[in-house]
């Protein structure tokens, strides 16, 4: 009977009730927020799937990160009554349009350096850029872009402060020698970083130039 579903579950039957009908644009406001984790994944895949089928526009309001990138072809992200960039959610999470994005999309290393062109000279050693540019800049670098090695090996210095484990992968919040803080995703290594253990960081692939100006060094 109705009154003995779930909020899940009338959720669900709610998210149903309105495609039934197969409008050409539907509004969606938080349509998965009580709904656990594996079944909001699995209905988003089935929501976005039904909507591509009928050719449907649906514009989505969500406080989901995860959910907005998944989901939609373009991201319109607001703060304070505006709209601050608008992009496919590759463009907003590689190319935010500044700092504040950067840092609201995803989580991000913001880090200062000083541009050579091609390359830049960073805390963390010396990274590739997207695109070329000269003098000081502030680079995005995504927590999947730093590697973990062992003590022993090249890299630079660091000291785990926080270790996060969420089964698929684990974030390492770590604090370079001179105070900067950064953090790392670790997704092929299953060992435990004890609070205060030393690691060593290396840095892949290449980091984006945001927009405006550097961070005060």
């Amino acid at each position: 009977m109705p009154h003995q579903l779930s909020g899940g579950q009338q959720q669900r039957v709610a998210v149903a009730r309105a495609l039934a009908p197969r409008p050409p644009l539907i509004l969606l406001d938080e349509p998965f927020t009580a709904l656990d984790a594996s079944l909001r994944a699995e209905l988003r895949t089935d929501v976005r799937a039904a909507l591509r089928a009928d050719n449907t526009t649906a514009v989505l309001v969500t406080h989901d990160q995860t959910e907005a990138l998944s989901i939609a072809d373009q991201v319109a992200v607001m703060y304070d009554g505006r709209v601050r960039q608008t992009g496919s959610p590759s463009d907003l999470y590689h190319r935010p349009a500044d700092q504040w994005i950067a840092a609201f999309v995803g989580d991000a290393n913001l880090v200062d350096a000083t541009a050579h062109g091609s390359t830049a000279e960073m805390r963390l050693g010396t990274i590739a850029l997207a695109s070329s540019h000269q003098g000081d800049v502030t680079l995005l670098i995504r927590p999947e872009q730093l590697r973990l090695n062992d003590a022993a090996a090249s890299g630079v210095s660091a000291t785990v402060r926080h270790y996060l484990f969420h089964g698929h992968d684990a974030l390492l919040a770590l604090q370079l020698p001179d105070g900067t803080r950064v953090t790392a995703r670790i997704l092929d290594q299953p060992t435990d970083y004890p609070p205060g253990a030393h690691v060593r960081l290396t840095v892949r692939g290449t980091a984006y130039v945001l927009p405006g100006p550097a961070l005060s060094r």
